[in-house]
């Protein structure tokens, strides 16, 4: 690459850190405030022996080791070591979301909006927006890292040292530039920040549903699926950065093959070429719902199947989690078979609840794009001609959230079904029916859909700051996927719409939450409206 083509990246980097300052604080508030919360908090909640042995027994039940990684703490187990098996897993996958958003926004989005072609105009080199994104997730990671590392260092946990705080922060740092490097090569491959978003999730969602599987079946094949690389550090035990090279490794491997298929790629197209389009209309561009459908078509088909199939593979995990004659063979020839049944049914049940938590969670991010899609879509202009047409706001309104809903709802229903038909098949005898499990579906859905009332207020009403809606979902599974463990109380689990569901489906829908869960959501979908219907359509 000559110098010619990477002209005025500094210029670049410090307008894009410019830009996005306030994005990182935040980024790195959320983060570092977390870890650090959390630590200060361990000692107080693991400091005792009992709590210590209960704690430990809990992370190397198969269900947990699903969700967090295999416990590798030694005798003599101390609160440090606890504290990695619990965040290490968890933190790296909000440490992937971050540089996701930040790699594709530096990238791909910018070519979307024309800003990549206004600053080729001048003299700036044509590979230089690609290398300033690469010095800007540099530095939001090395930055974070350093933070979380310090962070660490202050909270002063029982059995934590200097090499294990530094190994955690810094690892956290190679592992999210790594998964910022894929999305970098991501954002080359498609030809809009959109596809771009959705191949990086999947890449993320299929190496975490990859580790999940063979943490409970082999760990040892677990060194094959990139992301189990960040349980394999030894935190305050062996404290091994074997790991961390071969993150960085890896990354630099990633930036070389990004670099040579952008010089060979045209601004604002991709390597894979979108198909010729029709000569004549279809029926399916008649009205702005058919002609979102249409738009939409291959994203929401990668969702509805991409939900299904994640449910299954967590319902897979049945016949190993929740089968005790299978795990304990002695235990289940001394409790008999009316009794273990009984406790596979209870385990089960568990399990299911955190996996709807998630599920939930994961469906309500398709209807959230696509709400935010009627302001973005605005801004860039793709309307003009729908506002053209004899098309009211209230049409338009309710297609976007109607679309947004229907897509958010099948999305969650499929992630139940998947599970529910993978966890049939994984045991001889299943003491959960369908319709037992579907309680988790009704009882969530109205946090859904309060979800997208929140963010069709947002919509309508500050559409300058829609984005922060992300926090809902964000905090959502932050305080209910591992809540129980850091022991918040219930009213840090009620700051999101999510926390205000009773334990569906171990336990039976709380039809009086569910009602005025749905009705707050309809309320906050007509507010929503009234403010789109009286502001302007543009938004410049």
């Amino acid at each position: 690459m000559t110098a010619s083509k990477l002209t005025g990246t500094g210029a670049l980097l410090r307008l894009n850190l410019r830009h996005d300052w306030l994005k990182i604080v935040y980024w790195w508030i959320a983060l570092i405030g977390l870890m650090t919360a959390a630590a200060v908090k361990f000692d107080g909640m693991y400091g005792t022996t009992k709590a210590m042995n209960s704690i430990i027994t809990t992370l190397k039940t198969p269900a947990m080791v699903s969700l967090l990684g295999p416990f590798t703490g030694t005798k003599p187990y101390t609160v440090a070591m606890v504290y990695g098996a619990e965040m290490m897993v968890f933190m790296g996958l909000f440490a992937a979301m971050m540089n996701l958003y930040f790699a594709v926004h530096a990238t791909r989005m910018q070519e979307d909006d024309g800003t990549t072609e206004l600053l080729l105009a001048h003299a700036v080199g044509r590979q230089s927006p690609l290398v300033a994104a690469i010095g800007e997730l540099v530095f939001i990671n090395l930055g974070a890292g350093v933070l979380e590392a310090l962070g660490l260092q202050f909270a002063g946990m029982s059995g934590a040292n200097a090499a294990g705080n530094w190994l955690f922060g810094l690892g956290l740092a190679a592992f999210g530039f790594m998964f910022g490097v894929f999305a970098l090569f991501f954002s080359q491959i498609v030809n809009n920040g959109r596809s771009a978003t959705i191949l990086s999730y999947i890449f993320l969602a299929v190496l975490f549903i990859a580790r999940m599987g063979t943490d409970v079946q082999n760990p040892k094949y677990t060194w094959w699926t990139i992301f189990g690389w960040i349980e394999k550090m030894k935190l305050y035990t062996g404290n091994d950065w074997t790991p961390v090279w071969m993150m960085l490794i890896l990354s630099v491997v990633m930036l070389i093959v990004t670099v040579l298929v952008a010089v060979r790629r045209d601004i604002g197209a991709g390597i894979v070429a979108p198909r010729n389009g029709r000569k004549t209309a279809s029926v399916w561009l008649r009205g702005p719902i058919t002609l979102l459908m249409r738009l939409d078509r291959v994203s929401t088909a990668i969702w509805l199947i991409g939900l299904a199939l994640f449910g299954a593979s967590y319902g897979s995990i049945f016949g190993t989690v929740g089968d005790l004659v299978k795990t304990n063979p002695t235990l289940g020839q001394l409790l008999g078979s009316a009794a273990v049944k009984s406790a596979n049914k209870t385990i089960i049940l568990g399990l299911a609840n955190k996996l709807t938590i998630i599920f939930v969670v994961v469906a309500s991010i398709p209807p959230l794009m696509t709400l935010l899609k009627l302001n973005t879509d605005d801004k860039k202009g793709y309307l003009e001609a729908v506002h053209a047409k004899p098309v009211s706001r209230l049409r338009l309104f309710i297609t976007y959230t109607g679309h947004a809903l229907a897509v958010g709802t099948v999305s969650f229903a499929l992630a139940i079904y998947g599970m529910a038909f993978a966890g049939q098949q994984s045991m001889a005898y299943m003491p959960v029916s369908v319709g037992q499990l579907m309680r988790g579906f009704v009882g969530f859905w109205p946090a859904l859909l309060v979800v997208c009332g929140i963010a069709a207020v947002l919509v309508g009403a500050l559409p300058k700051v829609q984005s922060v809606v992300w926090i809902l979902p964000i905090y959502g599974v932050f305080s209910l996927y591992i809540g129980a463990l850091l022991d918040l109380p219930k009213w840090a689990q009620r700051i999101s719409p999510y926390g205000w569901v009773n334990s569906v489906p171990s336990h039976a829908v709380n039809w009086t939450t569910f009602s005025w869960m749905t009705v707050l959501g309809i309320i906050l979908l007509m507010i929503g409206y009234g403010c789109y219907r009286r502001r302007d359509l543009t938004m410049n």
